[in-house]
């Protein structure tokens, strides 16, 4: 049987994130279940800790809400067992107003938060966002475990997004026959690389993969390097050249931004495709190639064709079987992903990294890469040799416009409601002891000196007179 631990290290990190409710009557299930549901998480219950421990065995839970009010001792047990045996797992107590100290033992034991009795629907709600921010980052952090980079496929393609697997899917459907395919997508999106697996996944694997970037190549030569030429044809050919048709014999050859090949140039291209035979600039001879074309761009072919820029025969010749890539920005999940790939690709014996920090995380997760996964790469690779330590902060990665992201403010609104929720508490317990700063501090357990830099920090120095009186009749009666 596989454990919890387990299923969680391998959970990904688009996956929904899961929220255990433990749960002794008071009735949050119900009440913080609903709001749970309503924010994309999976919500289970359990009624007593040890029901909670036979859920965890099954199920991989990213963060636990737990009801210590009728129980401390034995959820305090809880809270510290449950950390011991689940680190990433992130904890919230539940606990009875006028206990704070009890939430304070709580959250020394493991928990990272607390919340009091009778709860606000609007705080937890808020709170609750900023619980499953942090639980996504841990998450995140967990996924650049050692085995991650090795498990890269063979075709090279990295990521477990429905869109990627769909590639894989389309590659494999092709990989027994040898139709033209056309692959579209924004530059840096992986073009080059999906098309080597589509060779590698193919009965031509053994032969050449030869890659023509047609965008890189003067209008004036790429007649000559695509078809070939013999010694004389033209002025500075000093010696015969064979063409990237020929070199592809067997193989398969892969015409890189085809949408910038002249227009001149396509008809011959077509008739190439159609009937497998080449002629050399400056040739009669036509010689026969078994090939297979791949091309790609990042032009639309469609808008191309229908301006006379390409020429639709072609365009359907090419286009057999299209693949699209997306772009980096629609597929965010697969960044972690991507991340550890590169970190082990250029890892460097000087620096060994161990994790991702959240605010590196911030960063990477917020940037719209609008050079896509090169321009990941490109920053990862930069990361290593400019950075130092074992740990990939946010100053590392030079290049990306620091940005305040959703779960930043998040974290601002979770400080502000702690503190809103110690202003009100303490405010409370003044006004319920009819301002004997005594019993108050006694019932927040904290000192005098304490309530009193309190009471002056939330501008609350107004009821103290009140406070001197109380504590006098309270210690005269």
């Amino acid at each position: 049987m596989v454990s919890a631990r387990a299923l969680s290290t391998h959970k990904s990190p688009a996956d929904p994130l899961t929220v255990l409710l433990v749960d002794d009557g008071s009735g949050i299930p119900d009440l913080g279940g609903d709001i749970a549901a309503d924010a994309g998480l999976r919500v289970l219950t359990a009624v007593m800790p040890d029901d909670a421990f036979g859920i965890l065995e099954r199920e991989a839970v990213d963060i636990v809400v737990a009801d210590i009010t009728v129980s401390v001792v034995r959820g305090m047990e809880f809270i510290e067992r449950l950390h011991g045996s689940y680190p990433h797992i992130k904890i919230v107590v539940l606990t009875k107003y006028g206990t704070i100290g009890t939430a304070v033992e709580a959250m020394r034991l493991g928990a990272i938060d607390f919340i009091t009795r009778p709860f606000d629907l609007n705080e937890f709600q808020q709170k609750l966002a900023s619980w499953a921010e942090t639980a996504k980052l841990e998450r995140i952090n967990r996924s650049l475990s050692p085995h991650w980079p090795t498990s890269v496929p063979s075709s090279g393609l990295v990521g477990r997004s429905s869109e990627i697997d769909g590639i894989r899917e389309s590659i494999a459907r092709t990989s027994g026959h040898d139709c033209s395919v056309l692959i579209l997508g924004e530059s840096g999106t992986g073009k080059e690389l999906v098309a080597r697996a589509i060779h590698y996944s193919s009965k031509r694997a053994k032969s050449a993969f030869v890659p023509v970037d047609c965008a890189s190549l003067a209008p004036s030569l790429i007649e000559s390097e695509l078809f070939g030429h013999e010694k004389g044809a033209f002025t500075g050919a000093f010696e015969q050249k064979l063409g990237m048709f020929e070199v592809a014999h067997n193989g398969t050859l892969f015409l890189d931004e085809i949408g910038e090949l002249p227009r001149i140039l396509q008809a011959k291209l077509l008739r190439t495709i159609q009937e497998r035979v080449v002629r050399r600039v400056g040739s009669t001879r036509l010689r026969t190639v078994d090939i297979r074309i791949v091309a790609a761009t990042n032009v639309d072919l469609e808008n191309a064709v229908r301006s006379g820029q390409f020429r639709e025969d072609l365009y359907y010749r090419l286009n057999v079987v299209k693949l699209t890539l997306p772009p980096l920005r629609e597929r965010i999940g697969d960044i972690p992903l991507l991340v550890a790939a590169f970190l082990d690709k250029y890892k460097i014996q000087s620096r060994s990294i161990g994790r991702v920090a959240p605010d590196a995380w911030s960063r990477l997760l917020a940037h719209s890469w609008p050079g896509n996964v090169r321009e990941l790469e490109n920053v990862i690779e930069s990361a290593l040799a400019l950075g130092s330590g074992p740990v990939l902060r946010a100053q590392d990665l030079t290049g990306l416009t620091p940005v305040e992201t959703d779960g930043q403010h998040r974290m601002l609104d979770q400080r502000r409601s702690l503190e809103m929720l110690e202003k009100r508490a303490i405010l409370a317990a003044v006004r319920d002891t009819q301002g004997d700063k005594i019993a108050a501090a006694q019932i927040l357990g904290i000192g005098r000196t304490t309530l009193y830099r309190k009471l002056k920090y939330y501008n609350a120095l107004d009821i103290l007179p009140r406070c001197e009186t109380g504590a006098q009749g309270h210690s005269q009666s």
